[in-house]
């Protein structure tokens, strides 16, 4: 049996861009760091705003096992009744009893390595007033832990702190909690007291010549009037941002986590007004 069990966590992918770094670099980062299980979060794969069929299929294409969301998975209604069928796509388990779809699953690893669960939660500080994410969890760990110890947590959050909070409330209950919705990579990765791996926020996977991976003048305009404007999904520049999560066989605990950018923002250069990744980079993983 393998001596760790190794998870690829892809940050917040944004639109076709997005989708499409995915899928040109995926496979890549799964035959470099031996990737048992791979997660993205996509609630913003469709459009920038939501998700889709077409992209979900495209993502497990590529080599995603599970993607998991958060408040912008309700933004295209079109994808509703697939929350009820697609067992690979999750939403946040908090939400209210009848809502579609499942916030947490349990799947099978490759091989004989049995089992991982993925839980997905959203945070209610300047979100929506949902369930609480913390009794929540706590009511799906009574299930889960009958299953598998590796479990991995999607904590869609604004609040740093209540990223935090969860946690360490969920420390050695849990392999690992990775932030997301802020599409900002925290530089904070680390393993907590009993185990638990964090970061407050993975990032984002998609285009950076943007504001949160939307097209830049609407936003700014959004901020100059307060007044509504047509958010569009940016296209340039475009990123992976990834968390690898190495977990012990036999305890679930994490033991290594290793923050991946690609490109790295430090090589890019300005051609022509637009970015493109330094002579010396490649273009896969």
């Amino acid at each position: 049996m393998s001596k760790t069990i190794n998870i690829f966590f892809i940050a917040d992918v944004v639109g076709k861009p997005g989708v499409d770094i995915v899928t040109k670099l995926l496979k890549g980062y799964i035959q470099k760091y031996d990737i048992h299980f791979a997660i993205c979060n996509g609630e913003n794969v469709h459009q920038g705003k939501g998700m889709s069929l077409e992209g979900l299929h495209e993502l497990t294409a590529a080599g995603i096992n599970v993607v998991t969301s958060g408040n912008h998975i309700w933004d295209n209604w079109k994808f509703h009744d697939s929350l009820k069928k697609e067992r690979n796509v999750l939403r946040p388990l908090n939400y209210p009893k009848g809502t579609h779809g499942a916030g947490y699953g349990v799947y099978n690893l490759p091989g004989n390595l049995g089992k991982i669960a993925v839980m997905n939660l959203q945070g209610r500080t300047f979100m929506y007033t949902i369930d609480c994410p913390f009794r929540t969890a706590d009511w799906a760990l009574e299930k889960i832990a009958r299953e598998t110890n590796y479990i991995i947590v999607d904590m869609h959050a604004e609040a740093t702190a209540e990223k935090a909070a969860l946690a360490w409330y969920l420390d050695g209950r849990v392999s690992a909690v990775m932030g997301s919705h802020s599409h900002v990579a925290t530089a904070d990765e680390r393993i907590l007291a009993h185990g638990t791996g964090f970061c407050t926020d993975v990032g984002m996977t998609g285009p950076y010549e943007s504001i949160v991976g939307m097209e830049v003048r609407p936003a700014i305009d959004r901020f100059l009037y307060q007044t509504p404007h047509k958010y569009e999904c940016a296209k340039n520049d475009v990123r992976l941002c990834g968390m690898v999560i190495q977990l012990d066989a036999e305890t679930g605990k994490t033991v290594h986590l290793e923050r991946v950018i690609y490109p790295e923002f430090t090589k890019s250069l300005l051609v022509n007004g637009k970015y493109e990744p330094a002579a010396q980079e490649q273009t896969t993983a």
